[in-house]
């Protein structure tokens, strides 16, 4: 099998050689101002939710279509997986067949979607229309990137979940994921 898995909570299905440490060995592509917030972040992150789950939650990160930037997925699940989540990252270039399959076969209860590219209004309805298709009504779709505030109203009404913009506090969506699965797990 070509997926490694770089720490407990963190398996990479990518050709891309990533490591957990996202700035280790690499330029950065962030500002100093990013890297000094997402420090701030991870000092104020509340990692014990309200209600103890049975497992960590599972979270399915993808890059789709064309797009090929995937410093912000990485960030975000590195953040997810230091708040106890289990996190999935299936890399660049992913169809949405692909990334349903991978979350059925992984038992996500989020799939989170990073998209840059402006295909958002093609992406999204194509994973809801796979997921309805395959009965994963329980499973949280979200995502975030450069979608402008009218589209995601629309993608909402579809049946996305909350969409995010770029600086977004990872504590937020931290702390959306957590209620979302809460209300949404029914074990």
């Amino acid at each position: 099998s070509s997926r490694r898995r770089h720490t407990r909570y963190w398996r990479d299905w990518s050709s891309d050689v990533c490591s957990s440490d996202l700035f280790k060995g690499r330029p950065s592509l962030l500002t100093l101002n990013h890297v000094t917030r997402i420090m701030n972040d991870t000092k104020t992150m509340t990692h014990s939710p309200e209600k103890k789950f049975s497992r960590p939650i599972r979270v399915l990160i993808a890059k789709v279509g064309l797009d090929g930037h995937d410093r912000g997925a990485k960030v975000i699940a590195s953040f997810l997986r230091d708040a106890g989540m289990e996190v999935i990252y299936t890399g660049l270039r992913q169809t949405p067949e692909m990334v349903v399959n991978a979350a059925l076969q992984e038992d996500v209860d989020v799939i989170g979607i990073s998209i840059l590219s402006g295909a958002h209004n093609t992406v999204f309805p194509k994973i809801i229309a796979l997921m309805k298709e395959k009965g994963m009504q329980d499973v949280l779709l979200t995502g975030g990137g450069i979608i402008p505030a009218e589209d995601m109203k629309k993608l909402n009404a579809l049946g996305a979940g909350k969409l995010f913009d770029p600086g977004t506090n990872t504590d937020d969506i931290v702390n959306y994921i957590r209620e979302e699965v809460k209300r949404r797990r029914n074990f």
